[in-house]
Protein backbone atom coordinates (compact mmCIF):
# COMPACT_ATOMS: atom_id res chain seq x y z
CA UNK A 1 0.00 0.00 0.00
CA UNK A 2 1.49 3.51 -1.27
CA UNK A 3 1.27 6.44 0.78
CA UNK A 4 -0.89 8.25 -1.71
CA UNK A 5 -3.92 5.40 -1.42
CA UNK A 6 -3.10 5.93 2.56
CA UNK A 7 -3.63 9.64 2.70
CA UNK A 8 -7.37 9.31 0.79
CA UNK A 9 -8.88 7.56 3.66
CA UNK A 10 -11.01 8.51 6.19
CA UNK A 11 -9.13 9.07 9.49
CA UNK A 12 -11.77 6.63 10.75
CA UNK A 13 -11.41 4.30 8.23
CA UNK A 14 -7.59 4.42 8.44
CA UNK A 15 -8.37 3.18 11.82
CA UNK A 16 -10.12 0.54 10.98
CA UNK A 17 -7.88 -0.83 8.59
CA UNK A 18 -4.86 -0.64 10.44
CA UNK A 19 -6.71 -2.63 13.63
CA UNK A 20 -7.06 -5.27 10.27
CA UNK A 21 -4.09 -5.10 9.12
CA UNK A 22 -2.49 -5.72 12.33
CA UNK A 23 -4.51 -8.84 13.08
CA UNK A 24 -3.66 -10.19 9.56
CA UNK A 25 -0.16 -9.94 10.16
CA UNK A 26 -0.46 -11.15 14.22
CA UNK A 27 -1.80 -14.24 11.88
CA UNK A 28 0.62 -14.80 9.18
CA UNK A 29 3.70 -14.43 12.13
CA UNK A 30 2.10 -17.59 13.75
CA UNK A 31 1.30 -19.59 10.69
CA UNK A 32 4.85 -18.97 9.77
CA UNK A 33 5.99 -20.26 12.97
CA UNK A 34 3.61 -23.50 12.48
CA UNK A 35 4.42 -23.53 8.66
CA UNK A 36 6.88 -21.56 6.63
CA UNK A 37 4.99 -18.94 4.69
CA UNK A 38 5.76 -19.45 0.53
CA UNK A 39 6.28 -15.80 0.31
CA UNK A 40 8.12 -14.62 3.69
CA UNK A 41 8.52 -11.07 2.88
CA UNK A 42 4.67 -10.52 2.81
CA UNK A 43 5.55 -10.35 6.75
CA UNK A 44 7.78 -7.82 5.96
CA UNK A 45 5.62 -5.43 3.68
CA UNK A 46 2.40 -5.87 6.07
CA UNK A 47 4.96 -4.38 9.01
CA UNK A 48 5.92 -1.77 6.71
CA UNK A 49 2.06 -1.06 5.56
CA UNK A 50 1.34 -0.52 9.37
CA UNK A 51 4.35 1.80 9.88
CA UNK A 52 2.71 4.20 7.04
CA UNK A 53 -0.63 3.77 8.45
CA UNK A 54 0.60 4.76 11.65
CA UNK A 55 2.40 7.45 10.33
CA UNK A 56 -0.23 9.26 8.56
CA UNK A 57 -2.62 9.28 11.86
CA UNK A 58 0.34 10.53 13.67
CA UNK A 59 1.01 13.53 11.13
CA UNK A 60 -3.11 14.10 10.97
CA UNK A 61 -3.11 14.58 15.04
CA UNK A 62 -0.32 16.71 14.95
CA UNK A 63 -1.75 18.72 12.51
CA UNK A 64 -5.20 19.35 14.60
Amino acid sequence: MKMKEIKEFETKDLVEKLEHTTEELNKMKFNHHVTPLENPSQIKATRRDIARMKTELRQRELNK
